[in-house]
């Protein structure tokens, strides 16, 4: 389904369901081409209610494949119910976005802010067969928008700074660590660091 109701100028008119108003993105409607025409051309659009499948079946393969890299660990997402998983991908609160290959999905991210009103990247992650083609890359811009389109000039997010691979490509995207450390929800005994980014 495509996520634009509306456009204007080749502008789209999407529903930011966070807060139930009208944001104009310039995102051509958050489908994202990688400026190397060698790489792969992504469909990326937040979910609605009735993608609850296609999250739960990204959601777990991140899990499976760095388990350590998530606040919630395989078990506790495995046992979650179909209304949970629909709740989730309703995108009410937390908003989750997928990348797809020709209706697979490849990759996601999410946003929420917290109680702290700071604008979080949460949930990113890449198929392995996907990483190296941009589509990392899209994702976080998607999530940047949003922040800047929600009217916040920051967007935070926690890595472990052992994660070599997500800290290099988070600095090459902008963003800094912070001296802001706490326990990581799923794996008490990892600590993770704040990293933030501030937009222009």
């Amino acid at each position: 389904m495509d996520s634009c109701l509306s456009r204007k100028a080749g502008v789209c008119q999407e529903r930011t369901y966070a807060t139930r108003a009208w944001l104009p993105l310039n995102l051509s409607c958050e489908r994202l081409r990688d400026a190397d025409s060698s790489r792969k051309i992504m469909d990326i659009r937040s979910t609605e209610t009735e993608d609850w499948m296609l999250l739960k079946q990204v959601r777990l393969a991140a899990l499976l494949d760095t388990p350590t890299a998530f606040g919630v660990s395989y078990q506790t997402a495995a046992a979650y119910t179909d209304e949970q998983w629909k709740v989730r991908a309703s995108s009410t609160g937390t908003v989750f976005w997928l990348a797809l290959d020709k209706g697979r999905p490849v990759g996601m991210i999410g946003a929420a802010v917290n109680s702290a009103h700071r604008f979080n990247l949460i949930g990113m992650w890449v198929d392995p067969a996907a990483r190296g083609s941009g589509v990392a890359t899209q994702l976080v811009e998607v999530v940047k928008a949003r922040a800047t389109a929600e009217g916040f000039d920051r967007v935070f997010l926690d890595v472990s700074p052992d994660n070599a691979r997500a800290s290099n490509f988070y600095l090459k995207q902008g963003f800094i660590f912070m001296d802001e450390w706490e326990p990581l929800e799923s794996h008490p005994y990892i600590t993770v660091q704040t990293m933030l980014w501030i937009g222009s």
